[in-house]
């Protein structure tokens, strides 16, 4: 049972009342399907996910689709974003020359995780979609796939295999076991570590969210109240840490993305 069944349907569980704490736990993170279609479930997740692509492309269609030398609001904010991440992430870790054909790549990248994470404190939505490992996992492997190829492309196949490895005559004997951590460190756990970054975030996050949320209603009845009041401070004070964390996510993972490039188009590894 997902978390808005759970207050949905047991409106009357509160301390002192019978009934147990009902904690959050894996099956917060688990809906039902919304429809079914040939055996393929769509469910709320999905439907995030969707929404988000759509809000990210309408987005920068209504702000740049009939962009003005003198901006209107939304096109100003547009540019603001697409110029911070530009020159914040793609130009440091790149170089304009090198990193002008990547901007869209990653612009595109941060502002659909960033969408992804905001809707855990959307009303209604009230979900993380990153929190679901499978499309942090995704998008991971959409940026090892390019991160692989780039280095491949530019180094050539025994070059890519140097620039993994991180291939050095000079290290003498520890040279065989440098290349067995580096090709372990690069190929299996940067990817791992790439989406389980944003994953284990986003799942802490909406976890401790639902735990204060309905640790407030819980309480509500009798002398519990006063617990609930300080309950429902805490809701409203890690909602506003995680609108924090939601864009400092975004952030690392595109910054993340954006610095594997960078090693796939460097000389030296």
């Amino acid at each position: 049972m997902s978390a808005e069944t759970m207050l949905a349907f047991e409106t009357d569980c509160h301390i002192f009342s019978g009934c147990g704490f009902p904690a959050p736990g894996l099956h917060s993170f688990v809906f039902k399907p919304l429809f079914t279609i040939n055996g393929f479930e769509f469910n709320k997740i999905m439907l995030l996910a969707l929404l988000s692509t759509v809000v990210v492309v309408w987005f920068f269609w209504a702000a740049f689709g009939k962009a003005k030398v003198v901006p209107g609001k939304l096109q100003m904010i547009g540019e603001a974003g697409y110029d911070f991440v530009r020159r914040g992430i793609v130009y440091d870790a790149l170089g304009k020359k090198e990193g002008e054909k990547y901007v869209p790549f990653i612009v595109s990248l941060f502002f659909f995780v960033w969408i992804m994470n905001i809707w855990s404190i959307i009303p209604v939505a009230q979900f993380p979609v990153t929190s679901v490992i499978a499309f942090p996992a995704g998008l991971a492997a959409i940026v090892y796939i390019t991160w692989v190829t780039l280095t491949f492309k530019r180094h050539g196949f025994v070059g890519a295999l140097k620039n993994f490895s991180g291939y050095d005559k000079s290290l003498g004997p520890v040279l065989p076991m440098l290349i067995v951590i580096e090709l372990l460190s690069n190929l299996v756990i940067r990817p791992f570590t790439h989406a389980v970054r944003l994953f284990a975030n986003m799942f802490a996050g909406h976890l401790l969210l639902l735990m204060f949320t309905i640790g407030t209603w819980y309480l509500l009845n009798g002398i519990g109240i006063v617990y609930a009041g300080a309950s429902f401070i805490m809701t409203i004070l890690l909602t506003a840490f995680e609108l924090f964390i939601q864009a400092v996510q975004a952030y690392v993972f595109v910054l993340l993305t954006a610095n594997y490039i960078q090693g796939a188009l460097a000389e030296n590894h």
